[in-house]
């Protein structure tokens, strides 16, 4: 059977839907995974069962994460936030790390595996910085790769994508900053802005900044192939 993806959705703020959009579904499917559209659930015991039943989990992207889940209080330039995503998310991604499972998070998703494992972020980076940065929202469709990108060599991207230099879409005002001793930075845009982290402890905790779903490329598509082959690893031993 093919592996289980617990897919994060989001929300707007009158909180009367859930969503995802198409492109990670079809992403997860093209990778050979069946995607299961999450709520958020906020009792450690309904927490524990999802992550009981799913064989991965793809943290998607979407609005900004509450400050003060990082020590800080919000910044004038720090967007629409949904506390009942991050508290969910946080909860799942903490016990999906303590039990070893694959995780996959693509921009908000990568921002939010970085806090819930001890690490900070920029809540806008252009008032947060002091040096001149990149356009990292991008005027353009999300097909277009805006920007390059320097991979670390030998990480689990550079392992993905068999490449230490990657052109990427750009769709975000926030970043990570710092990230725990447990974590390595796995990819850098050209004027220091964080791009991807990795477990150094997992065989796949993987976050992204950009959006890989609304690419066509083949890095792109080895990501998914990557993250989606490890899950059915992780199921085969497992279950």
């Amino acid at each position: 059977m093919k592996p289980l993806i617990g897919v994060t959705s989001s929300m707007e703020v009158d909180q009367s839907h859930y969503s995802v959009t198409n492109r990670n579904i079809k992403a997860i499917l093209k990778a050979g995974g069946v995607p299961v559209m999450l709520p958020y659930l906020l009792e450690d015991e309904d927490i524990g069962q999802i992550a009981g039943e799913i064989d991965g989990l793809y943290a998607t992207g979407g609005y900004d994460i509450d400050p003060t889940l990082f020590g800080e209080e919000p910044h004038p330039k720090l967007g629409t936030i949904i506390p009942g995503r991050d508290t969910f998310e946080m909860k799942l991604i903490k016990k999906l790390i303590e039990m070893g499972k694959p995780i996959l998070g693509v921009c908000r998703g990568c921002q939010i595996l970085n806090i819930a494992a001890g690490g900070d972020m920029y809540q806008d980076i252009y008032a947060q910085t002091d040096w001149e940065l990149l356009q990292h929202t991008q005027k353009a469709p999300l097909e277009h790769g805006s920007h390059f990108v320097k991979v670390l060599k030998g990480s689990l991207l550079h392992q993905l994508t068999d490449s230490e230099k990657l052109r990427i879409n750009s769709w975000h005002h926030q970043a990570n900053r710092s990230v725990p001793s447990s974590f390595q930075v796995s990819a850098k845009a050209s004027d220091g802005v964080v791009e991807a982290i990795e477990s150094k402890a997992h065989s796949f905790v993987l976050g992204v900044q950009w959006h890989p779903e609304g690419m066509t490329d083949e890095a792109s598509s080895k990501i998914y192939q990557g993250f989606i082959a490890a899950c059915a690893e992780y199921k085969r031993k497992n279950k």
